[in-house]
């Protein structure tokens, strides 16, 4: 007892010095400097460490391993056996000793007759008649009380239908596993690329926020100087307080949303949360060119998208020959309807889609496995081998003494305990009736495959749908984006001339307040309409198959 509880404790400290010698050689997982991020960064980092897509390869490699079990149910397979029993109530037999004969005679030996045998005299036996009537059955027990038996047996398997189906249903299954592992890796980059969006976005705003304080902070203070001089009324001091402390609450606001976006980047990314980011890219590059888009979808438009001031205005695209508006229209209806136009029509491809390209997967898997249960009626033929040692005795002691050919006993006699056995063989196996079981299940994976076949037809359609939506999302988001910016352009406008009237002493502070209100709204939907562009742009290049290959490349 004093011997296993030591052996325990010391199991117990080598197990604890494993494991801080491992925990000290981890490296640490969050850097005390902020970790700059471009979008390719994020989304490379997110592929390599979100946990949910480590779980998805995961089953990547339970797939790997599964074909690895299937394959090795071709390789020989070897088994050793060893068995030891009590008979302590051994099964007895009738054995009929009167077919051997009744009636004849017998040799009798007395005990006068074993006395002259011991004394060395030579003893003659004399002959008995036994009786006519036969002797019953009689009851005997064969064998020993302790019985071992040990042998080593192999298995080869030389032809069977299912097992060459299997392989080929293996390589199947291992390419589904990849793709699943595509599929995953498509909706790990489209999260990632809209919470980056999200986050530049909401960056920005902030700034133009502090910008807009700045601002406010100047008129608020020019005017209470002129309040002071008895140039302007208090009234318009107040109003301008009142606008400032709504700004600010609007600024903290924005301020808490910008850190909601950042810890939803992280979680997206699977990076620690007290891990701080840097982002590298610019909200002004991630901006998409209007004009090259609308091109691209088959909408001819001479308007092109926009950015505010520093953050870089869109190249404005030139026209292609021949459009206009009805034909601009047409395009869109075209969109909503579900069709494409020429162009598109001939360069889009289904299995740029990887649920395409899954479902052709499984409909691979369907046949593989149809053909698998017709080949169950096939023969199925093994090649056997087998040898081992029986042994048997009253106790064990005697059963583990192992007396092989060559054992004698003390008066001479062999007294071998243990015999040898051998037999190889070929083993064939012939499926005659099992009671249509197979037939049943030749019908079921029909059945199966038909359903997939079916599952081309819908998912076509789908895609054709998530295509027009997708087309006229981005379109409608672009016109959008357009619009918002001459809102933009035109309520700067109106509140610069509105600041300059009222240091005139021509307008109203009422006038400035509003005008100020009207550029934030301004300001507020046109950055909506930049983060709806970059989102509508992210869904048109998953729905068209472009996303996961963008992302690679």
């Amino acid at each position: 007892m004093k011997n296993a509880l030591r052996a325990a404790l010391l199991l117990a400290v080598l197990g604890f010095l494993s494991l801080h010698k491992l925990l000290a050689q981890a490296p640490t997982a969050v850097s005390d400097r902020p970790l700059d991020l471009s979008l390719q960064q994020a989304i490379d980092y997110a592929i390599k460490n979100k946990s949910s897509l480590l779980a998805t390869r995961l089953n990547e490699q339970t797939a790997r391993a599964k074909v690895g079990e299937i394959k090795s149910a071709g390789l020989p397979q070897v088994n050793v056996a060893a068995n030891v029993a009590d008979n302590f109530k051994l099964q007895k037999s009738l054995v009929d000793f009167g077919a051997l004969g009744g009636g004849g005679s017998a040799t009798t030996l007395t005990a006068k007759d074993i006395a002259a045998a011991e004394n060395g005299q030579t003893v003659n036996l004399g002959t008995v008649a036994l009786p006519s009537e036969p002797v019953p059955p009689q009851a005997f027990a064969f064998g020993l009380q302790w019985a071992g038996n040990t042998s080593a047996s192999v298995s080869q398997l030389l032809f069977d239908g299912s097992y060459l189906i299997g392989l080929k249903a293996a390589k199947v299954y291992e390419q589904l596993a990849q793709k699943q592992t595509q599929q995953a890796e498509i909706d790990v980059v489209e999260q990632v690329s809209k919470a980056y969006y999200s986050t530049l976005v909401a960056r920005a705003r902030l700034g133009l926020l502090a910008r807009n304080v700045q601002r406010l902070d100047t008129v608020l203070y020019q005017t209470n100087e002129t309040f002071k001089a008895g140039f302007a009324e208090k009234l318009d001091v107040q109003r301008l307080q009142v606008q400032r402390n709504n700004l600010l609450v609007e600024q903290q606001k924005a301020q808490r949303l910008t850190e909601l976006s950042v810890a939803l980047l992280k979680f997206q990314m699977g990076l620690p949360q007290n891990q701080g980011v840097q982002l590298t890219d610019s909200l002004g590059a991630a901006v998409v060119d209007a004009g090259e888009l609308r091109q691209r979808l088959g909408v001819a438009s001479t308007s092109t998208g926009g950015g505010v001031t520093g953050l870089g205005s869109v190249p404005t695209g030139t026209a292609p020959s021949g459009t206009t508006d009805a034909q601009r229209q047409q395009d869109q209806q075209t969109a909503l309807s579900g069709a494409r136009t020429g162009q598109l029509a001939a360069v889009f491809n289904y299995n740029n889609r990887i649920e395409f390209s899954t479902l052709e997967t499984q409909q691979a898997l369907a046949g593989l496995d149809l053909a698998n249960r017709r080949a169950g009626a096939y023969p199925r033929l093994l090649a056997t081998a087998a040898y081992g040692f029986s042994g048997s005795a009253k106790n064990p002691g005697d059963l583990f003494a192992f007396r092989g050919p060559d054992s004698r006993s003390a008066n001479g006699f062999p007294n071998q305990n243990w015999f040898g056995f051998g037999n190889v063989g070929l083993s064939l196996q012939i499926p005659v009736f099992d009671g249509f079981r197979r037939k049943y299940q030749v019908q079921q994976a029909r059945i199966q495959q038909q359903s997939i076949e079916k599952g081309f037809e819908t998912l076509r359609q789908s895609i054709d749908l998530q295509d027009a939506q997708s087309r006229t999302t981005l379109i409608n988001a672009l016109d959008v984006l357009d619009n918002q910016r001459a809102n933009l352009d035109l309520a700067a406008d109106v509140a610069r001339v509105s600041r300059i009237k009222f240091q005139e002493g021509v307008g109203s502070n009422l006038e400035v307040v509003t005008a100020e209100t009207s550029l934030r709204e301004a300001q507020t939907n046109y950055y909506a309409a930049i983060y709806d562009v970059l989102v509508a742009k992210v869904d048109r290049d998953k729905a068209t198959g472009e996303l996961y290959s963008r992302t690679r490349n």
